[in-house]
């Protein structure tokens, strides 16, 4: 029982970090018929019951070959990739739809004693995804193999809102009404990017990226992935590596490799520290850091519009070159898109949160919230009790994060002979 909480205790910090994410998952026909995949169900229901807006990706290549065979077809591929006649195009219908509608079925499940007791979800799935064919490559033609020209974001959109699950299959269709296989992978990858998906989540039969000695590599930056490529070949794995890569440049925060074999490997993987596979993440394009005295031309770049607009309290170069200790910053290859300030009050156990401040085109992506969890974290060091902030713009974002309203009664001596009457500035403070 104790390691129950423990765990949970752990966890909750993921749990809130998760809630309203989007989640772009791909599960690969092998996973579905993977006799864990009745656990990769239940983590998904859970996944969603915590307010993860998800995206269920699945594909058919085994079961496509079960058809194929049963028919006396023989399988036809260039370059790795199926090539769709019309004959083989009967079989990826037969399989995808078969396989669409079984896995609404295990969705639509309510168990008693399982983790999916009691549970009502709405599976959505259409034509949300256009495609194009892929046409003739050195002399083949491909057919009726495509790949991914749209993803429907409003559509899909809508429909997480709904609190749906989206169920994407391997079929794209075209403005003229054809149909086209695709690479479940593809179409992952490029919902994920569309979307503009927290997270890409790829099942994989093992359990990440194994190195040379066959240990797990559990992170990895996108520039390194070309070098491990090489090594992997034409494998699943080098697919998977490539796909998770892609969408990183492309914007998606994290990619995640996880096992469809090992029951929960995706929990593991979303709610420990340690992981269970291999992220992908591109955080070494920003930094959350203390700053220092070069940062101060880009500390004015970023603060001086504010401070035109009357929303900053102005500061020149001189006063930055001083003070530039008290600043935190949120630096983008090169470019500082944000910065808060901590000062503490003389004379009390008080300090105040000043200077919080993101770059336009970089708000929403949590930047503000990573800034204050680290003015707290240093002024709890510092052993400050109150944290003080006075804004005369954006009072609604603070109180949502726990700040009350004050006055300027209630400011230590020392801050409250520099209150500005003329800015009318309106004071919040936070028990720490």
């Amino acid at each position: 029982m104790q390691d129950y909480v423990t765990w949970l205790r752990h966890a909750s910090p993921y749990i809130n970090a998760h809630r309203d994410c989007t989640f772009v998952v791909m599960l690969p026909g092998e996973g579905v018929e993977d006799p864990n995949f009745g656990n990769i169900v239940h983590d998904l229901v859970l996944l969603h019951s915590l307010g993860v807006r998800l995206v269920l990706v699945h594909g058919s290549r085994p079961q496509i070959e079960a058809r194929l065979a049963a028919r006396g077809l023989a399988p036809r591929f260039h370059r790795d990739l199926r090539v769709t006649d019309a004959p083989t195009l009967e079989c990826v219908i037969d399989a995808v739809g078969s396989l669409r509608i079984a896995i609404e079925a295990r969705l639509s499940m309510d168990m008693a004693a399982s983790p999916m007791q009691g549970a009502r979800l709405r599976v959505a799935a259409g034509n949300l995804v256009t495609a194009r064919p892929i046409g003739v490559v050195e002399g083949i033609d491909y057919h009726h193999t495509g790949e991914v020209r749209r993803i429907d974001r409003k559509g899909i959109g809508r429909l997480l809102d709904e609190r749906s699950i989206v169920l994407l299959s391997p079929l794209g269709y075209s403005p003229t009404g054809e149909i086209f296989n695709l690479a479940c992978e593809d179409v992952a990858m490029r919902a994920a990017i569309e979307l503009d998906a927290d997270k890409l989540i790829l099942f994989g039969g093992e359990r990440g990226l194994l190195d040379e000695d066959g240990k797990l590599v559990r992170e990895l930056r996108p520039q390194q992935v070309p070098a491990h490529l090489q090594r992997l070949g034409n494998s699943y794995q080098a697919e998977l590596l490539d796909a998770a890569a892609q969408a990183c440049r492309a914007g998606v925060r994290r990619s995640h490799i996880v096992s469809f074999t090992e029951d929960g490997a995706l929990l593991s993987e979303l709610f420990t520290r340690a992981g269970n596979g291999t992220l992908v993440a591109q955080e070494q394009f920003e930094q959350l850091r203390e700053a220092g005295i070069e940062d101060v031309g880009g500390l004015l770049e970023l603060i001086r519009p504010l401070e035109e607009q009357g929303i900053l309290v102005r500061r020149s170069r001189e006063v930055l070159e001083r003070e530039i200790e008290q600043f935190s910053i949120v630096e983008r290859e090169g470019l500082i898109i944000a910065c808060a300030a901590l000062y503490p009050i003389a004379d009390s156990d008080a300090a105040e949160l000043a200077c919080l401040a993101v770059n336009p085109e970089y708000r929403h992506g949590g930047r503000g919230d990573q800034l204050l969890e680290r003015i707290e974290k240093r002024a709890r060091a510092l052993g400050v009790k109150t944290l003080y902030v006075l804004t005369t713009r954006t009072a609604h974002w603070f109180r949502e994060r726990g700040f009350q309203p004050s006055s300027v009664d209630r400011l230590p001596a020392a801050r409250a002979s520099l209150y500005n009457y003329q800015r009318n500035s309106q004071v919040f403070e936070k028990s720490l």
